[in-house]
């Protein structure tokens, strides 16, 4: 790899880091691939960059002729690949926007896009990061002007037409075109900025309301501007120009990345957008890759405003749009105010995260002296799950260092027909820590949701597989309520019901009983009956009802001979079927 890594152009492009398997895991760009690329292997990293080198097996590039093209090229990589370490901005969640539709009737509604592009010359008014606000302007708008309110016209006036909220388009041939021209000219200011048009027109309403003793239409329209008052207030900005701008901003450490985005539209704050995440290397080329992204799902304001540390000309370039780096004066103070609230959030997420971190890596370490263990790093914690003994299931969860390991969490079908929790957890342990698993992931210890019978249950398929794992259980009170541990001796340790011991103990119980429940729930909406079969190799749907219209019960079926299953199906299938139900693991 050295040489690999002296032979590197310094010249811009994109590069791929590979692991052991050949799967990409990590997209980047740079202006000088040389640089970038050896800046990962000839210095030390903290946190998820270093567990990315660490996963790194050989890196690959692709030469472009200029930083906007390894942008780009970076960009398709991502979208394409989706790798591992590039975690940036992966759902696709877009925010509502004010829509009117001019043609073939005036509509205003609320719409979300995940792609908006400048031909197709949609009148959008937003983002509304607060969706309510978005639906209660429209709602609002309705009412006041007699805009096209049905989704499909139909032949006949309907009663928006009757109570002057609609012009009838679906039968008008001779709709008044001035009217119309004039109710979406103040429709539009209003949207543009200019409130004065609709609080006078609620207020002219009100007068009506008022004078035909009309109290509740009144009020509720009276509720309307307050609300359109308290939204005006709270969004006026010191900007003048009523110029449509993004701000962007962001604060990073200790491995994670504030990012936050102010929306003004017409000089007011229409919301703003925060996200938090973790990170690699190089805050820049993140931020850049998420503005970029962003403007996928996102219509594009005139002006986006952003740090000095970022590349304004790249991004103006790429989306199309005057993108300013303020060096003093209102816009700079605003890109300030943005890097504040980015900062709050950071602090406060870490704050959160010290926490819980000081919570369990605490209880995890009292639990560890308290049961004499040398070393203490992953917990197994067991539950079973039935209905009377039919759709017999367990669920395993995995907790690493104190924290849930979802990726670890498995699901076990038990193919017999009883409520039999020693046997079950037996059946489950042996398929667990069947020959071949991986000793590397194994537990220090097992933590199962019950007393005296589970823990000798567990401890006998330890013995039987001479494995070196911990046992203990969670004793209940007569109330269901975790009063104590068991170790493996069964020996009683009380616990402190205010402790961080106590919580991370409840918190594992609660998550292997949710776990396994919810997965009980989903096997029998299903029918126990064929997902078991599901396991069978070779056993299709097909055969799976002549099998059940045959035998009746999952029981029959087990207790069927070969003979007797390849009256139904095939020899081959009938041997498969025999052999998983008479299957040590699967009894």
């Amino acid at each position: 790899m050295d040489e690999k890594l002296k032979s590197i152009p310094h010249l811009p492009g994109s590069y791929q880091m590979f692991n052991k398997e050949g799967v990409i895991i990590y997209v980047g760009k740079a202006k000088d691939l040389n640089k970038r690329v050896n800046s990962y292997f000839n210095r030390e990293h903290t946190g998820k960059t270093k567990k990315m080198v660490s996963d790194i097996a050989y890196f690959e590039y692709i030469v472009a002729s200029s930083e906007l093209e390894a942008f780009l090229l970076e960009f398709n990589l991502i979208k394409k690949y989706d790798p591992k370490y590039n975690i940036l901005l992966r759902d696709d969640k877009s925010y509502p926007y004010i829509e009117y539709v001019s043609k073939p009737y005036p509509e205003l509604k609320v719409s979300r896009y995940l792609n908006i592009r400048k031909k197709d010359k949609k009148m959008l008014f937003g983002p509304y990061p607060n969706a309510y606000a978005a639906k209660r302007i429209v709602a609002l708008i309705n009412r006041l002007y007699p805009l096209k309110k049905c989704k499909n016209l139909g032949h006949e006036l309907c009663l928006y037409y009757h109570i002057n909220e609609c012009l009838g388009y679906c039968v008008k041939n001779n709709l008044n075109q001035a009217k119309i021209d004039e109710m979406e000219q103040e429709i539009l200011s209003f949207l543009n900025g200019n409130d004065k048009v609709l609080k006078d027109k609620i207020m002219a309403k009100i007068n009506v309301y008022n004078e035909q003793l009309n109290f509740e239409a009144s009020k509720s329209l009276k509720e309307d501007l307050d609300y359109i008052k308290i939204i005006s207030e709270k969004q006026k900005m010191e900007l003048h120009d009523y110029v449509n701008r993004d701000v962007f901003n962001y604060t990073c450490d200790l491995g994670y990345l504030s990012i936050e985005i102010f929306f003004i539209r017409n000089g007011r704050l229409l919301g703003h957008f925060s996200d938090i995440i973790e990170y690699l290397d190089n805050e820049e080329e993140i931020i850049e890759n998420f503005i970029y992204k962003f403007y996928q799902k996102h219509e594009i304001p005139k002006e986006i405003l952003i740090p000095a540390n970022l590349n304004s000309e790249l991004l103006s370039t790429i989306l199309e749009t005057k993108v300013i780096i303020p060096q003093k004066g209102t816009k700079q103070k605003l890109l300030d105010l943005v890097k504040k609230n980015s900062k709050i959030n950071l602090d406060n997420k870490l704050d959160a995260i010290n926490k819980e971190i000081l919570k369990t890596s605490t209880a995890n370490e009292e639990l560890r002296n308290i049961l004499n263990m040398p070393y203490l790093y992953r917990i197994e914690s067991y539950d079973n799950s039935n209905l009377f003994g039919d759709y017999n299931v367990s669920g395993m969860v995995v907790f690493k260092d104190g924290k849930p390991s979802k990726n670890d969490y498995r699901k076990y079908k038990i193919a017999f027909d009883k409520n039999d929790d020693y046997h079950t957890m037996q059946n489950v342990l042996r398929r667990r820590f069947k020959e071949g698993a991986d000793p590397l992931n194994f537990p220090e210890l097992i933590i199962v949701d019950g007393g005296k019978n589970q823990i000798n249950a567990v401890k006998e398929v330890i013995d039987e597989l001479g494995l070196d794992i911990k046992v203990c259980g969670l004793k209940k009170d007569n109330h269901h309520n975790t009063e104590s541990l068991l170790d493996s001796d069964l020996n009683e340790i009380k616990i402190d019901k205010h402790s961080n011991l106590f919580h991370y103990l409840t918190c594992i119980q609660d998550e292997v009983h949710r776990f396994a429940i919810t997965y009980h729930k989903t096997i029998r909406s299903k029918g126990m009956y064929q997902s078991t079969l599901d396991e069978i190799s070779g056993l299709g749907p097909a055969n799976q009802k002549k099998l059940l219209k045959h035998f009746k019960t999952i029981t029959n079926i087990k207790n069927a001979s070969v003979n007797e299953l390849n009256e139904i199906v095939n020899v081959n299938i009938a041997n498969n079927i025999y052999n998983y139900f008479h299957n040590d693991t699967n009894k």
